[in-house]
Protein backbone atom coordinates (compact mmCIF):
# COMPACT_ATOMS: atom_id res chain seq x y z
CA UNK A 1 0.00 0.00 0.00
CA UNK A 2 1.37 3.61 -1.28
CA UNK A 3 1.90 5.86 2.03
CA UNK A 4 0.21 9.05 2.21
CA UNK A 5 3.00 10.86 1.42
CA UNK A 6 4.05 9.17 -1.61
CA UNK A 7 0.75 9.07 -2.96
CA UNK A 8 0.53 12.08 -6.04
CA UNK A 9 -3.30 11.91 -6.25
CA UNK A 10 -3.89 11.85 -2.24
CA UNK A 11 -2.12 15.11 -2.28
CA UNK A 12 -3.28 17.08 -4.84
CA UNK A 13 -6.78 16.16 -3.39
CA UNK A 14 -5.97 16.79 0.00
CA UNK A 15 -4.47 20.10 -1.31
CA UNK A 16 -7.62 21.20 -3.21
CA UNK A 17 -10.11 20.96 -0.26
CA UNK A 18 -7.76 22.23 1.95
CA UNK A 19 -7.13 25.30 -0.18
CA UNK A 20 -11.04 25.30 -1.04
CA UNK A 21 -11.65 25.65 3.07
CA UNK A 22 -8.76 28.03 3.37
CA UNK A 23 -9.99 31.02 0.62
CA UNK A 24 -13.28 30.15 1.81
CA UNK A 25 -13.24 30.74 5.05
CA UNK A 26 -11.84 34.86 4.26
CA UNK A 27 -15.24 35.56 3.75
CA UNK A 28 -17.47 34.32 6.66
CA UNK A 29 -16.72 37.05 9.27
CA UNK A 30 -16.94 40.79 9.33
CA UNK A 31 -13.92 43.10 9.31
CA UNK A 32 -12.63 43.68 13.13
CA UNK A 33 -11.47 46.93 13.77
CA UNK A 34 -8.34 48.53 14.20
CA UNK A 35 -6.23 46.43 11.93
CA UNK A 36 -8.61 44.88 9.36
CA UNK A 37 -10.85 47.78 8.85
CA UNK A 38 -7.47 49.96 8.60
CA UNK A 39 -5.48 48.01 5.81
CA UNK A 40 -8.83 47.78 4.01
CA UNK A 41 -9.78 51.24 4.24
CA UNK A 42 -6.08 52.32 3.18
CA UNK A 43 -6.46 49.99 -0.11
CA UNK A 44 -10.27 51.24 -0.81
CA UNK A 45 -8.74 54.86 -0.58
CA UNK A 46 -5.80 54.02 -3.02
CA UNK A 47 -8.20 53.05 -5.47
CA UNK A 48 -10.66 55.90 -4.99
CA UNK A 49 -7.97 58.54 -4.98
CA UNK A 50 -5.30 56.47 -7.78
CA UNK A 51 -2.64 57.59 -5.71
CA UNK A 52 -0.42 54.34 -5.58
CA UNK A 53 2.33 56.22 -4.16
CA UNK A 54 1.13 58.21 -1.15
CA UNK A 55 -0.60 55.89 1.40
CA UNK A 56 -3.25 57.44 3.39
CA UNK A 57 -5.69 56.68 6.16
CA UNK A 58 -9.27 58.60 6.24
CA UNK A 59 -8.02 60.78 3.63
CA UNK A 60 -4.57 61.61 5.94
CA UNK A 61 -0.98 60.78 5.25
CA UNK A 62 0.02 57.61 6.78
CA UNK A 63 3.43 56.52 6.24
CA UNK A 64 3.31 54.03 9.34
CA UNK A 65 4.19 50.95 7.35
CA UNK A 66 5.44 50.16 3.58
CA UNK A 67 2.89 49.77 0.57
CA UNK A 68 2.94 46.02 -0.48
CA UNK A 69 -0.05 44.65 1.08
CA UNK A 70 -1.96 48.19 0.41
CA UNK A 71 -0.90 48.09 -3.28
CA UNK A 72 -2.11 43.99 -3.92
CA UNK A 73 -5.14 44.83 -1.35
CA UNK A 74 -6.37 47.84 -3.76
CA UNK A 75 -5.56 45.64 -6.90
CA UNK A 76 -7.85 43.15 -5.70
CA UNK A 77 -10.79 45.72 -4.70
CA UNK A 78 -10.26 46.53 -8.91
CA UNK A 79 -10.78 43.36 -9.94
CA UNK A 80 -13.28 42.02 -7.97
CA UNK A 81 -14.55 45.13 -6.12
CA UNK A 82 -15.25 45.74 -2.57
CA UNK A 83 -15.71 43.60 0.11
CA UNK A 84 -14.34 41.31 3.21
CA UNK A 85 -12.96 38.68 1.75
CA UNK A 86 -11.42 40.65 -1.20
CA UNK A 87 -9.94 42.62 2.18
CA UNK A 88 -8.35 39.47 3.43
CA UNK A 89 -7.06 38.01 0.25
CA UNK A 90 -3.87 39.01 0.29
CA UNK A 91 -3.21 37.47 3.89
CA UNK A 92 -5.06 34.42 2.75
CA UNK A 93 -2.54 34.04 -0.25
CA UNK A 94 0.69 34.90 1.59
CA UNK A 95 -0.61 31.76 4.96
CA UNK A 96 -0.95 29.75 1.84
CA UNK A 97 2.48 30.82 0.07
CA UNK A 98 4.59 29.86 3.50
CA UNK A 99 2.60 26.57 3.88
CA UNK A 100 3.65 25.62 0.53
CA UNK A 101 7.07 26.49 0.92
CA UNK A 102 7.50 25.51 3.59
CA UNK A 103 6.60 22.10 2.61
CA UNK A 104 8.84 22.29 -0.12
CA UNK A 105 11.64 23.13 1.30
CA UNK A 106 10.98 20.45 4.15
CA UNK A 107 10.97 17.90 0.97
CA UNK A 108 13.80 19.44 -1.15
CA UNK A 109 16.40 20.04 2.17
CA UNK A 110 15.32 16.40 4.27
CA UNK A 111 13.22 14.56 1.66
CA UNK A 112 9.81 14.07 0.75
CA UNK A 113 8.35 12.49 3.90
CA UNK A 114 9.26 15.48 5.94
CA UNK A 115 8.00 18.12 3.55
CA UNK A 116 4.41 16.60 3.63
CA UNK A 117 5.16 16.80 7.71
CA UNK A 118 6.26 19.92 7.42
CA UNK A 119 2.80 21.59 5.18
CA UNK A 120 0.50 19.27 7.45
CA UNK A 121 2.12 20.98 10.81
CA UNK A 122 2.20 24.91 9.66
CA UNK A 123 -1.44 24.43 7.34
CA UNK A 124 -2.58 23.02 11.43
CA UNK A 125 -1.08 25.41 13.78
CA UNK A 126 -3.43 27.58 15.43
CA UNK A 127 -1.48 30.67 15.06
CA UNK A 128 -0.42 30.61 11.28
CA UNK A 129 -4.39 28.98 10.39
CA UNK A 130 -5.74 31.86 12.08
CA UNK A 131 -4.06 34.66 11.00
CA UNK A 132 -3.75 33.49 7.73
CA UNK A 133 -7.63 34.75 8.13
CA UNK A 134 -7.07 38.24 9.41
CA UNK A 135 -6.20 41.15 7.47
CA UNK A 136 -3.41 42.39 9.17
CA UNK A 137 0.37 43.08 7.84
CA UNK A 138 1.99 39.79 9.61
CA UNK A 139 0.80 37.43 7.63
CA UNK A 140 2.26 39.19 4.98
CA UNK A 141 5.33 40.26 6.55
CA UNK A 142 5.66 36.28 7.22
CA UNK A 143 4.56 35.04 4.04
CA UNK A 144 7.69 36.87 2.40
CA UNK A 145 10.23 36.19 5.25
CA UNK A 146 9.46 32.66 4.80
CA UNK A 147 9.75 32.67 0.85
CA UNK A 148 12.91 34.44 2.37
CA UNK A 149 14.12 31.38 4.68
CA UNK A 150 12.90 28.69 2.22
CA UNK A 151 14.61 29.73 -0.68
CA UNK A 152 17.92 30.03 1.35
CA UNK A 153 17.41 26.70 2.48
CA UNK A 154 16.65 25.16 -0.95
CA UNK A 155 19.58 27.17 -2.37
CA UNK A 156 22.54 25.92 0.50
CA UNK A 157 21.88 22.60 0.73
CA UNK A 158 24.74 20.38 -0.10
CA UNK A 159 23.48 18.67 -3.28
CA UNK A 160 22.15 22.00 -4.98
CA UNK A 161 23.35 22.61 -8.01
CA UNK A 162 25.29 26.01 -9.46
CA UNK A 163 22.38 26.78 -11.56
CA UNK A 164 19.36 26.18 -8.28
CA UNK A 165 21.99 27.99 -5.69
CA UNK A 166 22.12 31.20 -7.82
CA UNK A 167 18.31 31.12 -8.29
CA UNK A 168 16.88 30.00 -5.26
CA UNK A 169 19.48 32.88 -3.55
CA UNK A 170 18.11 35.40 -5.93
CA UNK A 171 14.72 34.48 -4.99
CA UNK A 172 15.94 34.82 -0.58
CA UNK A 173 16.79 38.15 -1.57
CA UNK A 174 13.81 39.17 -3.38
CA UNK A 175 11.64 37.80 -0.23
CA UNK A 176 13.59 40.11 1.67
CA UNK A 177 13.21 42.53 -0.49
CA UNK A 178 9.33 42.13 -0.52
CA UNK A 179 9.41 42.06 3.05
CA UNK A 180 10.98 45.06 3.59
CA UNK A 181 7.83 46.32 1.47
CA UNK A 182 5.68 45.13 3.50
CA UNK A 183 6.79 45.56 6.85
CA UNK A 184 9.65 48.07 7.38
CA UNK A 185 13.45 47.40 7.83
CA UNK A 186 12.78 43.83 10.21
CA UNK A 187 12.50 42.15 6.48
CA UNK A 188 15.99 42.36 6.15
CA UNK A 189 17.16 42.64 9.39
CA UNK A 190 16.25 39.93 11.01
CA UNK A 191 16.73 37.39 8.05
CA UNK A 192 20.58 39.31 8.53
CA UNK A 193 20.79 38.77 12.18
CA UNK A 194 20.07 35.27 11.58
CA UNK A 195 22.56 34.68 9.06
CA UNK A 196 25.55 36.28 11.11
CA UNK A 197 24.79 34.05 14.17
CA UNK A 198 24.29 31.13 12.43
CA UNK A 199 28.03 31.77 10.66
CA UNK A 200 29.26 32.46 14.04
CA UNK A 201 27.92 29.60 16.05
CA UNK A 202 28.54 26.74 13.23
CA UNK A 203 31.36 28.34 12.01
CA UNK A 204 30.36 27.90 8.40
CA UNK A 205 32.27 30.97 6.99
CA UNK A 206 32.03 29.75 3.54
CA UNK A 207 28.37 30.42 3.25
CA UNK A 208 29.01 33.79 2.71
CA UNK A 209 30.62 32.72 -0.63
CA UNK A 210 27.34 31.42 -1.60
CA UNK A 211 24.81 33.74 -0.75
CA UNK A 212 25.75 35.09 -4.45
CA UNK A 213 25.36 38.70 -2.83
CA UNK A 214 25.99 40.86 -5.62
CA UNK A 215 23.22 40.06 -7.55
CA UNK A 216 21.27 39.77 -4.73
CA UNK A 217 21.92 43.48 -3.79
CA UNK A 218 20.82 44.40 -6.98
CA UNK A 219 17.92 42.09 -6.96
CA UNK A 220 16.87 43.52 -3.42
CA UNK A 221 17.25 47.46 -4.22
CA UNK A 222 15.87 47.19 -7.75
CA UNK A 223 12.45 45.85 -5.77
CA UNK A 224 12.69 48.58 -3.15
CA UNK A 225 14.21 51.83 -4.23
CA UNK A 226 11.72 52.64 -6.46
CA UNK A 227 8.89 53.31 -3.63
CA UNK A 228 11.30 54.54 -1.59
CA UNK A 229 12.94 57.01 -3.72
CA UNK A 230 9.01 57.88 -5.23
CA UNK A 231 7.50 58.96 -1.72
CA UNK A 232 10.10 60.89 -0.87
CA UNK A 233 10.32 62.89 -3.27
CA UNK A 234 6.50 63.80 -3.31
CA UNK A 235 6.63 63.73 0.81
CA UNK A 236 9.78 65.02 2.21
CA UNK A 237 8.41 64.06 5.66
CA UNK A 238 8.31 60.52 4.97
CA UNK A 239 11.79 59.32 6.00
CA UNK A 240 12.50 60.64 9.10
CA UNK A 241 8.98 59.08 10.31
CA UNK A 242 9.65 56.00 9.00
CA UNK A 243 13.31 55.33 9.49
CA UNK A 244 13.52 56.92 12.69
CA UNK A 245 10.00 56.82 14.20
CA UNK A 246 8.81 53.68 13.27
CA UNK A 247 11.80 51.50 13.06
CA UNK A 248 14.53 52.98 16.23
CA UNK A 249 11.69 54.73 18.97
CA UNK A 250 9.09 51.37 17.85
CA UNK A 251 11.95 49.12 19.37
CA UNK A 252 13.99 50.66 21.64
CA UNK A 253 11.59 52.80 23.52
CA UNK A 254 7.51 52.46 24.46
CA UNK A 255 6.33 55.34 22.44
CA UNK A 256 3.81 53.33 20.18
CA UNK A 257 2.57 51.84 24.06
CA UNK A 258 2.64 48.52 23.13
CA UNK A 259 4.74 47.53 25.95
CA UNK A 260 4.78 43.54 27.54
CA UNK A 261 6.91 41.54 29.81
CA UNK A 262 9.53 39.97 28.90
CA UNK A 263 7.52 36.51 29.08
CA UNK A 264 4.54 38.31 26.99
CA UNK A 265 5.19 35.40 23.80
CA UNK A 266 5.33 32.42 25.63
CA UNK A 267 1.63 31.80 25.86
CA UNK A 268 0.91 33.11 22.40
CA UNK A 269 3.78 30.49 21.35
CA UNK A 270 2.34 27.77 23.13
CA UNK A 271 -1.32 28.19 22.31
CA UNK A 272 -0.18 28.42 18.80
CA UNK A 273 1.73 25.88 17.84
CA UNK A 274 -1.39 23.81 19.08
CA UNK A 275 -1.63 20.63 17.95
CA UNK A 276 2.10 20.35 17.69
CA UNK A 277 2.91 21.54 21.39
CA UNK A 278 3.80 18.09 22.32
CA UNK A 279 6.46 17.80 19.84
CA UNK A 280 7.97 21.05 20.11
CA UNK A 281 10.77 20.80 23.06
CA UNK A 282 12.03 17.13 21.82
CA UNK A 283 12.26 19.03 18.09
CA UNK A 284 13.94 21.91 19.58
CA UNK A 285 16.38 19.08 21.67
CA UNK A 286 17.12 17.42 17.99
CA UNK A 287 17.36 20.27 16.12
CA UNK A 288 20.87 21.00 18.26
CA UNK A 289 22.32 18.25 19.85
CA UNK A 290 25.28 16.69 17.69
CA UNK A 291 24.02 14.56 15.28
CA UNK A 292 24.87 10.82 15.06
CA UNK A 293 25.96 10.55 11.74
CA UNK A 294 28.86 9.45 10.08
CA UNK A 295 29.36 12.39 7.29
CA UNK A 296 28.26 15.70 8.80
CA UNK A 297 26.30 18.20 6.02
CA UNK A 298 28.12 21.27 5.32
CA UNK A 299 25.09 23.45 5.96
CA UNK A 300 23.40 22.86 8.84
CA UNK A 301 19.89 23.34 8.26
CA UNK A 302 18.53 21.96 11.27
CA UNK A 303 20.60 24.82 13.69
CA UNK A 304 19.91 27.69 10.71
CA UNK A 305 15.85 26.89 11.75
CA UNK A 306 16.54 26.63 15.52
CA UNK A 307 18.54 30.42 15.71
CA UNK A 308 15.64 31.58 12.89
CA UNK A 309 12.72 30.70 15.45
CA UNK A 310 15.21 31.89 18.89
CA UNK A 311 16.47 35.15 17.26
CA UNK A 312 13.17 36.22 16.35
CA UNK A 313 11.20 35.32 19.25
CA UNK A 314 14.07 37.12 21.65
CA UNK A 315 13.98 39.92 19.27
CA UNK A 316 10.42 40.78 19.78
CA UNK A 317 10.74 39.49 23.84
CA UNK A 318 13.12 42.22 23.92
CA UNK A 319 11.62 44.97 21.87
CA UNK A 320 9.75 47.68 23.74
CA UNK A 321 6.50 47.07 21.53
CA UNK A 322 5.03 44.07 20.93
CA UNK A 323 1.98 43.06 19.75
CA UNK A 324 0.93 39.09 19.67
CA UNK A 325 1.30 38.59 16.02
CA UNK A 326 5.01 39.56 15.78
CA UNK A 327 5.94 36.10 16.75
CA UNK A 328 4.33 34.98 13.36
CA UNK A 329 7.78 34.28 11.38
CA UNK A 330 8.79 31.87 13.51
CA UNK A 331 6.44 29.12 12.90
CA UNK A 332 7.52 27.80 9.07
CA UNK A 333 10.68 27.26 10.98
CA UNK A 334 9.05 25.34 14.11
CA UNK A 335 6.82 23.52 11.51
CA UNK A 336 10.13 22.19 9.83
CA UNK A 337 11.69 21.43 12.87
CA UNK A 338 8.99 19.10 14.04
CA UNK A 339 8.36 17.54 10.89
CA UNK A 340 12.00 16.64 11.14
CA UNK A 341 11.62 15.14 14.17
CA UNK A 342 8.52 13.50 13.80
CA UNK A 343 10.04 11.35 10.67
CA UNK A 344 12.44 9.42 12.96
CA UNK A 345 10.35 9.99 16.68
CA UNK A 346 9.92 7.01 18.77
CA UNK A 347 6.51 5.51 19.53
CA UNK A 348 6.76 6.83 22.68
CA UNK A 349 6.96 10.27 21.47
CA UNK A 350 4.24 10.22 19.21
CA UNK A 351 2.03 8.86 21.59
CA UNK A 352 3.22 11.88 24.26
CA UNK A 353 1.94 14.08 21.11
CA UNK A 354 -0.80 12.66 20.31
CA UNK A 355 -2.16 11.94 24.02
CA UNK A 356 -1.26 15.76 24.74
CA UNK A 357 -4.14 16.82 22.16
CA UNK A 358 -6.36 14.59 23.14
CA UNK A 359 -6.05 15.71 26.90
CA UNK A 360 -6.19 19.32 25.51
CA UNK A 361 -9.72 18.52 23.78
CA UNK A 362 -10.95 17.10 26.79
CA UNK A 363 -10.26 19.81 29.05
CA UNK A 364 -12.01 22.50 26.62
CA UNK A 365 -15.13 19.87 26.69
CA UNK A 366 -14.98 19.82 30.42
CA UNK A 367 -14.53 23.47 31.18
CA UNK A 368 -14.98 25.13 28.03
CA UNK A 369 -19.06 25.69 29.41
CA UNK A 370 -17.58 27.87 31.67
CA UNK A 371 -17.09 30.87 28.51
CA UNK A 372 -19.57 32.77 28.99
CA UNK A 373 -18.66 33.25 33.05
CA UNK A 374 -16.05 35.24 31.58
CA UNK A 375 -18.37 38.27 30.31
CA UNK A 376 -17.68 41.56 31.96
CA UNK A 377 -21.63 42.81 31.15
CA UNK A 378 -25.16 41.02 29.59
CA UNK A 379 -24.19 41.87 26.24
CA UNK A 380 -20.83 39.95 26.18
CA UNK A 381 -22.66 37.46 28.18
CA UNK A 382 -25.11 36.74 24.83
CA UNK A 383 -21.98 37.02 22.71
CA UNK A 384 -19.98 34.34 24.59
CA UNK A 385 -23.20 31.83 24.56
CA UNK A 386 -23.09 31.96 20.95
CA UNK A 387 -19.76 31.24 20.83
CA UNK A 388 -19.47 28.57 23.30
CA UNK A 389 -20.59 25.90 20.82
CA UNK A 390 -18.11 26.87 18.38
CA UNK A 391 -15.59 26.14 21.19
CA UNK A 392 -16.95 23.25 22.11
CA UNK A 393 -16.59 21.58 18.30
CA UNK A 394 -13.72 22.76 18.17
CA UNK A 395 -12.35 20.57 21.85
CA UNK A 396 -14.23 17.72 20.57
CA UNK A 397 -12.47 18.15 16.93
CA UNK A 398 -9.15 17.84 18.86
CA UNK A 399 -9.95 15.29 21.44
CA UNK A 400 -11.33 13.21 18.14
CA UNK A 401 -8.09 14.00 16.53
CA UNK A 402 -5.79 12.89 19.20
CA UNK A 403 -7.27 9.58 20.24
CA UNK A 404 -7.10 8.15 16.52
CA UNK A 405 -3.65 9.72 16.52
CA UNK A 406 -3.04 7.56 19.92
CA UNK A 407 -4.52 4.51 18.06
CA UNK A 408 -2.11 5.18 14.78
CA UNK A 409 0.33 5.55 17.39
CA UNK A 410 0.63 2.22 18.71
CA UNK A 411 1.55 1.28 15.38
CA UNK A 412 3.78 4.17 14.25
CA UNK A 413 1.94 4.54 11.38
CA UNK A 414 3.60 7.78 11.38
CA UNK A 415 1.49 9.66 8.08
CA UNK A 416 -1.65 8.61 9.26
CA UNK A 417 -0.76 9.83 12.95
CA UNK A 418 0.64 13.18 11.29
CA UNK A 419 -2.50 13.43 9.26
CA UNK A 420 -4.88 12.96 11.83
CA UNK A 421 -3.65 15.16 14.40
CA UNK A 422 -3.43 18.25 11.26
CA UNK A 423 -6.93 17.53 10.41
CA UNK A 424 -7.95 17.98 14.36
CA UNK A 425 -5.62 21.43 14.08
CA UNK A 426 -6.97 22.90 11.32
CA UNK A 427 -10.75 21.91 11.60
CA UNK A 428 -10.29 23.29 15.35
CA UNK A 429 -8.98 26.54 14.24
CA UNK A 430 -11.60 26.73 11.49
CA UNK A 431 -14.56 26.23 13.80
CA UNK A 432 -12.94 28.53 16.39
CA UNK A 433 -12.66 31.23 13.48
CA UNK A 434 -16.35 30.87 11.99
CA UNK A 435 -17.82 31.00 15.64
CA UNK A 436 -16.00 34.48 16.11
CA UNK A 437 -18.65 36.16 13.61
CA UNK A 438 -20.62 37.19 16.67
CA UNK A 439 -17.88 39.13 18.16
CA UNK A 440 -16.69 40.42 14.91
CA UNK A 441 -20.31 41.24 13.27
CA UNK A 442 -20.94 43.29 17.25
CA UNK A 443 -17.38 45.56 16.84
CA UNK A 444 -17.43 46.21 12.89
CA UNK A 445 -20.58 48.38 13.66
CA UNK A 446 -22.19 46.83 10.36
CA UNK A 447 -25.43 46.82 12.11
CA UNK A 448 -25.32 50.70 11.83
CA UNK A 449 -24.65 50.64 8.15
CA UNK A 450 -27.86 50.65 6.35
CA UNK A 451 -29.96 53.34 8.37
CA UNK A 452 -26.49 55.16 7.75
CA UNK A 453 -26.20 55.51 4.47
CA UNK A 454 -29.90 56.17 3.99
CA UNK A 455 -29.18 59.43 5.52
CA UNK A 456 -26.24 59.99 3.09
CA UNK A 457 -25.59 61.91 -0.16
CA UNK A 458 -22.33 62.62 -2.12
CA UNK A 459 -21.83 66.14 -0.67
CA UNK A 460 -23.01 64.92 3.15
CA UNK A 461 -19.93 65.10 5.26
CA UNK A 462 -18.92 62.56 8.43
CA UNK A 463 -17.74 63.78 11.57
CA UNK A 464 -15.56 61.51 13.39
CA UNK A 465 -16.23 63.44 17.52
CA UNK A 466 -13.59 62.50 20.14
CA UNK A 467 -13.01 59.20 17.85
CA UNK A 468 -12.02 57.68 14.87
CA UNK A 469 -14.22 54.08 14.20
CA UNK A 470 -11.50 51.49 12.09
CA UNK A 471 -14.55 49.90 10.24
CA UNK A 472 -17.43 52.25 9.88
CA UNK A 473 -15.40 54.22 6.77
CA UNK A 474 -14.64 51.38 4.60
CA UNK A 475 -18.55 49.82 4.80
CA UNK A 476 -19.70 52.86 4.57
CA UNK A 477 -17.00 54.04 1.29
CA UNK A 478 -16.36 57.68 3.13
CA UNK A 479 -14.13 59.17 4.75
CA UNK A 480 -14.36 61.49 8.07
CA UNK A 481 -13.23 64.56 9.72
CA UNK A 482 -12.07 64.04 12.82
CA UNK A 483 -12.63 65.95 15.67
CA UNK A 484 -10.51 66.68 18.79
CA UNK A 485 -9.22 63.31 18.29
CA UNK A 486 -5.73 62.52 16.33
CA UNK A 487 -4.21 59.57 18.12
CA UNK A 488 -2.66 57.32 14.94
CA UNK A 489 -2.98 60.19 12.39
CA UNK A 490 -1.15 62.89 14.79
CA UNK A 491 1.87 62.43 12.20
CA UNK A 492 -0.28 62.87 8.94
CA UNK A 493 -2.39 65.85 10.96
CA UNK A 494 0.21 67.55 12.05
CA UNK A 495 1.62 67.99 8.49
CA UNK A 496 -1.85 69.13 7.04
CA UNK A 497 -3.71 70.54 10.27
CA UNK A 498 -6.70 71.70 7.49
CA UNK A 499 -7.63 68.14 7.97
CA UNK A 500 -9.28 68.15 11.12
CA UNK A 501 -10.88 70.09 13.73
CA UNK A 502 -9.27 70.96 16.86
CA UNK A 503 -11.86 71.51 19.46
CA UNK A 504 -15.42 70.30 19.85
CA UNK A 505 -16.48 74.35 19.97
CA UNK A 506 -15.76 74.78 16.37
CA UNK A 507 -17.40 71.67 15.78
CA UNK A 508 -20.53 72.67 17.85
CA UNK A 509 -20.36 75.83 15.13
CA UNK A 510 -20.04 73.90 12.08
CA UNK A 511 -22.54 71.43 13.35
CA UNK A 512 -25.21 74.11 13.94
CA UNK A 513 -24.56 76.48 11.21
CA UNK A 514 -23.72 74.61 8.69
CA UNK A 515 -25.26 72.06 6.06
CA UNK A 516 -26.71 68.32 6.70
CA UNK A 517 -23.58 66.57 8.05
CA UNK A 518 -23.44 63.17 10.30
CA UNK A 519 -21.59 62.45 13.05
CA UNK A 520 -20.14 59.16 14.75
CA UNK A 521 -19.21 59.94 18.66
CA UNK A 522 -19.24 57.83 21.78
CA UNK A 523 -22.53 56.93 23.61
CA UNK A 524 -21.18 58.93 26.09
CA UNK A 525 -20.74 62.03 23.75
CA UNK A 526 -24.36 61.94 22.85
CA UNK A 527 -25.30 62.07 26.23
CA UNK A 528 -23.01 64.93 27.09
CA UNK A 529 -24.51 66.73 23.90
CA UNK A 530 -27.98 66.46 24.93
CA UNK A 531 -27.16 68.37 27.81
CA UNK A 532 -25.72 70.98 26.17
CA UNK A 533 -28.79 71.44 23.71
CA UNK A 534 -27.12 70.62 20.36
CA UNK A 535 -29.74 70.04 17.39
CA UNK A 536 -29.38 65.89 16.39
CA UNK A 537 -31.67 63.58 15.31
CA UNK A 538 -30.16 60.04 16.58
CA UNK A 539 -29.45 57.51 12.80
CA UNK A 540 -28.79 54.51 14.74
CA UNK A 541 -26.80 53.58 17.76
CA UNK A 542 -24.73 50.33 19.13
CA UNK A 543 -22.80 49.88 22.51
CA UNK A 544 -19.89 51.29 21.15
CA UNK A 545 -20.87 53.99 18.46
CA UNK A 546 -23.81 56.57 17.89
CA UNK A 547 -24.33 58.21 14.78
CA UNK A 548 -26.32 61.53 14.70
CA UNK A 549 -27.11 64.23 12.00
CA UNK A 550 -27.91 67.75 12.36
CA UNK A 551 -30.95 67.60 9.83
CA UNK A 552 -34.06 67.08 11.95
CA UNK A 553 -36.40 66.33 9.34
CA UNK A 554 -36.92 62.51 9.51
Amino acid sequence: MTEPHNSKPFLWALFLVFSVLWFYGLDLRSLVPTDEGRYAEMAREMVATGDWVTTRLNGVKYFEKPPLQIWMTALTFELFGLGEWQARFWTGLCGMLGIVLTALAGTKVFNPRVGFYAGLTLASCFYWASMGHINSLDMGLSGMMTAALCALLIAQRDDATAKERRNWMLLCWAGMALAVLSKGLIGVVLPGAVLVLYTVLTRDWAIWKRLHVGKGLLTFFAITTPWFVLVSLKNPEFAHFFFIHEHFERFLTKTHRREGPWHYFIPMLLVGIVPWLGMLAQSLWQSWRPSLEVAQPVFQAKKLLLIWAGFIFFFFSYSGSKLPSYILPIFPALALLVAAYMENATRKGMMLGAALVALLGALGLAFGSRLPAVASDAHDHTLYLAYLPWVLAAAAALLVGGVIGLWYARRLQRDLIVLALALAGFAGSYLMQLGFEPFGYDRSGKSLVPATLAELTPQTKIYAVGMYDQTLPFYLQRTTTLVAHRDELDFGLANDPSLWIENVDDFFKLWRDGPKALAIIRPGSYLEFQGKGLPMRLIAQDLRRVIITNDLKK
